[in-house]
């Protein structure tokens, strides 16, 4: 039969104190580029690898290839990731602003077109391109507040 484990506050905040410093020990070997890629393994280990990533084959495997450059991650997984961003950012405002949510989660939301706050006082657009006076290129916003009383907006343009 399980028992109930009590941790007490010096627990915890131990407990937390050590995740968070393995946390900054993983972004310092990010950072360094002592992370396991082929690029490292190369260069740094001198091992007879080719160091080109294994996804593309074009460019050398370091972690900000892998992270932000890669052209077979960028077709689609940089844009799930940067959606993902934005819908917990979303989520949020809605909360913020009272708008009825579906679910309870950020990481379940999906953002709707147009969401309405404070009894209408506030509308939430998703991903709505902007009218302009001239032609811009790429003029969709992630998320644009409208607040409906003072008649201003607030344009939010995610980049990662």
């Amino acid at each position: 039969m399980a028992e109930n484990i009590v941790f007490t506050d010096t627990e915890l905040g131990m407990s937390i104190i050590i995740i968070i410093i393995i946390i900054i020990i993983i972004i310092i070997i990010a950072q360094d580029q002592e992370i396991q890629t082929k690029y490292y393994a190369t260069k740094i280990l001198n091992t007879e690898t080719d160091s080109k990533c294994r996804l593309c084959q074009q460019f050398d495997e370091t972690i900000d290839h892998i992270i932000s450059a890669c052209p077979i991650l960028a077709n689609e997984q940089y844009i799930k990731r940067h959606d993902r961003v934005c819908a917990q950012l979303h989520f949020n405002i809605c909360k913020e602003t009272g708008v009825q949510l579906d679910k309870k989660h950020w990481y379940e939301h999906v953002p709707k077109s147009v969401e309405t706050g404070q009894g209408g006082k506030v509308t939430i657009l998703w991903n709505q391109q902007v009218q302009t006076d001239r032609t811009i290129p790429n003029n969709k916003l992630d998320i644009i507040i409208g607040d409906n009383e003072k008649i201003t907006c607030m344009l939010i343009d995610v980049a990662i």
